[in-house]
């Protein structure tokens, strides 16, 4: 959420932001979510307007892992397992160095994906299962 907000910013603003940031997904519920949202909201309006209407408007989306299980939040919040997938197509591309066509980029994709849905393919998170 702060990439690209540091120009001609200060860093201990920027870590004031990120904390009062923090306290909206790391509240304990929805209500308190929303509450430090609209602390938030109060707060860095006039210095980053674009970014607080942007979290405003997917603020519901933001904070839907509420209505899972608690047990479940952790897992739900965060985007490790994509990352970890453009890691994987990056590490395997990069060493190619340019592509012929954008068909050779897309069977290099391709497989790299495929491999991945192989191998989660009977992989089940207990968490999930048990919550469904």
């Amino acid at each position: 959420m702060l990439y690209g907000l540091s120009k001609g910013r200060t860093l201990e603003g920027l870590f004031c932001l990120e904390s009062d940031a923090q306290a909206i997904y790391g509240a304990q519920s929805r209500r308190q979510a929303e509450a430090a949202f609209r602390a938030f909201r109060r707060r860095w309006q006039r210095d980053y307007g674009p970014m607080v209407r942007r979290l405003e408007r997917d603020l519901p989306e933001l904070l839907a892992f509420f209505s899972f299980p608690r047990h479940l939040w952790k897992k739900l919040r965060t985007t490790n397992i994509i990352e970890r997938c453009f890691v994987e197509v990056r590490r395997r591309t990069r060493p190619m160095v340019c592509f012929v066509n954008v068909a050779s980029v897309d069977r290099i994709i391709y497989s790299i994906f495929q491999r991945f849905n192989l191998e989660w393919k009977n992989r089940t998170l207990k968490l999930f299962t048990q919550a469904a």
